[in-house]
């Protein structure tokens, strides 16, 4: 089993849940949310974010608006949904259990 494998997964599997975190504090534009997520140490290319927001918008929890740009064409903001924000309350309380979970185990 290679270590990398494991990380890499559970990276995958955390990456929708800070999305969701970081669209929650203001809308953001594709290359602002991988910023972000690269300061957090989560690197994420733009081939693996857009089929996620796109994922997401056809869910119902994102939507976007276009806003003008002074640097270049308009822009794609995306913003939650009162459905991505009720989402996102849910996923919050799993990340909760979860981590109360491994920390209990951590600590057996």
């Amino acid at each position: 089993m290679n270590a990398e494998n494991v990380k890499s997964q559970m990276r995958k599997g955390t990456l929708e849940y800070c999305i969701l975190l970081l669209l929650k504090k203001e809308p953001a534009y594709t290359s602002d949310i991988i910023q972000k997520l690269q300061e957090a140490k989560l690197i994420v290319v733009e081939g693996t974010l857009y089929p996620l927001l796109t994922r997401l918008k056809n869910s119902g929890f994102l939507s976007y608006q276009w806003i003008e740009s002074s640097q270049g064409p308009p822009r794609k903001y995306y913003q939650l949904t009162e459905m991505g924000v009720a989402f996102l309350g849910e996923l919050e309380t799993s990340w909760q259990e979860l981590n109360n979970t491994i920390n209990h185990i951590r600590n057996i």
